[in-house]
């Protein structure tokens, strides 16, 4: 059906969603990691994959 997500896809939003708060929070109190931010980064391109190969 076209405009709805599986469950695996709304999930990896949430966790993607969730790891940018982790990221952001880590950056703020502790400083800036680029190993973070590179993971995330890879994470938020897998999310947008996973969304785009299902339209």
């Amino acid at each position: 059906m076209p405009g709805s997500t599986n469950g695996s896809t709304k999930a990896m939003g949430v966790l993607t969603v969730g790891g940018l708060v982790v990221v952001t929070a880590y950056t703020v109190v502790l400083g800036g990691n680029g190993w973070l931010w590179f993971g995330w980064v890879v994470l938020g391109l897998l999310t947008l994959a996973m969304v785009v190969t299902q339209s």
